[in-house]
């Protein structure tokens, strides 16, 4: 079956950095755009950053543009979020998610991805 785990999170002080990793397997991860979504205490849940299937095209939520880099490793079957210059606002806990097909464009709506991790919690505060 399909399985997603994300590791990484932590506790960053304002203004570090922390590198999300999500492992996946029971799916041919290169057939399918990736994404990672966010739910910060006491709001609802948010998508951040898609990558298309191959890598060639990233997209970003305007409040992470600059500061955060997905990208993915299809021979590893691996997606991962690069996120610098960390915020307060960015503490949540983050989630990765898989298309809920082969599409051929990145889905930045919630509904559009059948598959979730469990999530992996990001703290951000000095």
């Amino acid at each position: 079956q399909v399985q997603l785990v994300e590791s990484g999170g932590g506790l960053a002080q304002p203004g570090g950095s922390l590198r999300l990793s999500c492992i996946t397997s029971g799916f041919t991860f290169s057939n399918f755009a990736m994404s990672w979504a966010r739910q910060a205490p006491g709001k609802g849940l948010e998508w951040v950053a898609g990558i298309y299937r191959d890598g060639s095209k990233t997209y970003y939520i305007d409040s992470v543009k600059g500061r955060f880099t997905i990208s993915r490793d299809n021979a590893k079957n691996t997606l991962y979020l690069q996120m610098n210059s960390l915020e307060p606002e960015d503490t949540a806990l983050y989630y990765c998610a898989k298309a809920w097909a082969p599409t051929d464009y990145v889905p930045e709506l919630l509904y559009e991805y059948d598959s979730w991790g469990r999530g992996t919690q990001v703290t951000v505060s000095s």
